[in-house]
């Protein structure tokens, strides 16, 4: 299977470059493979197209700002790390800006906000990636200094600098487990008023987490679909949300993910009789078609990437062809992609 096949026409300025002026205020493209209905909504009327009975699950994962803008010492000049993934004792693995000038023993700091975090590049790591130690002043928790400082991490498709507005809007409204450094963005154009409107419409609902990393933006290099591999990530499905999907799973009612993130999480769980159990660890799946859906039946996302392993695994869910017509025909539409534009319901 060629990446080349999941290729598609996409014209800039559908790129989102800002969310809608309200949540629950972007458009809902509708595709129900039965008579491959499709269906052009606003999301707030989400419930119209699901029943009772249904299980939505999120992925309540919160983005951390992550970006460390700041200087090299002692020679003053611009330094930037993008904090992917812990690792111990404060060390982190990070993506840092001037790469070929940050090399093993090179220090930066990063100030505002009335403190200090200050850095030294450890070792390299694969793919331009460094460890690095951090620290801080007078003893402030790494983490409330990171909070105070850090930028959130946009992705590189959006072209402007972040705001401060973006801490809030690049966040979900269930967002509780810090610790991704992008957003699980099917997630965003849910408010509460949409959860109660779900609620009282009989659809039930459970969480799960799965922190998003930079691998979300990694582009797929491979001419295979096969060769291709997709950065673990970590995730925890908890003893409540692993009931819940096999009550959900027993009874044959529809378990809707919301997001590819949710759908990774709940596809790397180990279906045995019908039902899951809870678990905490890492998941390195890669879904692209051909993959057997054993939890999904029912995909809440917005628009990708062409050749992205996220677009692949929407694919994987909605047959190649089906998926390609559907964004074609959302592009013709207008429709907005990416992280803050519009969304699609797949059943």
């Amino acid at each position: 299977m060629d990446v080349a096949d999941f290729d598609f026409d996409l014209p800039d300025e559908l790129v989102a470059q800002d969310p809608p002026v309200s949540r629950g205020d972007s458009r809902l493209f509708v595709s129900s493979g039965e008579h491959d209905a499709v269906i052009h909504a606003r999301f707030a009327a989400l419930g119209d197209f699901l029943a009772a009975g249904d299980l939505l699950v999120l992925n309540n994962t919160r983005v951390f700002p992550a970006r460390l803008l700041g200087r090299r010492v002692p020679s003053g000049g611009a330094a930037e790390c993008l904090l992917v993934k812990p690792i111990e004792d404060g060390c982190w693995e990070a993506l840092v800006h001037p790469g070929q000038k940050l090399r093993p023993g090179a220090r930066l700091v990063f100030e505002g906000a009335g403190c200090a975090i200050h850095a030294e590049i450890l070792s390299r790591r694969l793919f331009g990636r460094r460890t690095v130690r951090l620290s801080t002043d007078d003893g402030m928790q790494l983490d409330e200094a990171i909070d105070r400082i850090g930028h959130i991490p946009l992705p590189p498709y959006i072209k402007r600098a972040d705001q401060p507005s973006d801490h809030e809007r690049y966040q979900t409204v269930f967002a509780v487990a810090r610790g991704s450094i992008a957003a699980p963005t099917a997630g965003l154009h849910f408010t509460q008023a949409i959860l109660d409107d779900l609620t009282r419409r009989g659809i039930e609902r459970t969480e799960v987490t799965l922190h998003v990393g930079y691998g979300t933006f990694k582009p797929v290099r491979a001419e295979r679909v096969q060769d291709h591999s997709v950065d673990p990530e970590s995730f925890s499905v908890d003893e409540g949300a692993a009931r819940a999907i096999s009550s959900a799973l027993a009874e044959r009612r529809r378990v809707i993910a919301v997001g590819t993130t949710t759908a990774r999480a709940l596809e790397s769980l180990d279906v045995r009789a019908g039902a899951v159990s809870a678990t905490h660890g890492e998941t390195g799946l890669f879904v692209y078609p051909g993959h057997r859906f054993r939890v999904v039946s029912g995909l809440v996302t917005n628009f990708h990437l062409p050749r992205s392993s996220l677009l692949m695994l929407v694919a994987a869910f909605a047959g190649r062809q089906r998926t390609l017509e559907a964004y074609r025909a959302a592009v013709r539409e207008r429709y907005r992609f990416y992280s803050y534009g519009d969304a699609m319901l797949l059943l």
